[in-house]
């Protein structure tokens, strides 16, 4: 079973940055394809970044590449989704979720599909106004 906490959410003003984290703790080994998500009241749930651990490759969203950087920490069990140039309509609940994925193409496929993920976190709130 694996656990997600998301931090690092807030309120910022358009332009801001935030970082956020997602730690991860018990059987992280499950855990190779990792995945920030969000959603906005009355909105569908947004694939946003992913990273396959194997490699460390990235997919991004359209709305976010060029503003947003996914990485991880393999020592911290800990992913980071780095958001600069903040727009209003990036305002949402920021999900991280895990997937066991035996390739690069799976985890792209769960990325870009929003399913296959069996651990989802919490959430943590994104607000920027402009």
């Amino acid at each position: 079973q694996v656990q997600l906490v998301e931090s690092g959410g807030g309120s910022v003003q358009a332009g801001g940055s935030l970082r956020l984290s997602c730690a991860a703790s018990g059987a992280t080994d499950s855990s190779n394809c990792m995945a920030w998500f969000r959603q906005a009241p009355g909105k569908e749930r947004e694939g946003v970044a992913a990273i396959y651990a194997v490699g460390g490759l990235t997919y991004y969203a359209d709305s976010v590449k060029g503003r947003c950087t996914i990485s991880q920490d393999n020592a911290k069990n800990t992913v980071y989704l780095q958001m600069n140039s903040l727009k209003p309509e990036d305002s949402a609940m920021y999900y991280c979720a895990a997937a066991r994925a035996v390739g690069s193409d799976y985890c792209f496929t769960f990325f870009t599909n929003k399913a296959g993920f069996h651990t989802w976190g919490q959430g943590t709130q994104v607000t920027v106004s402009s």
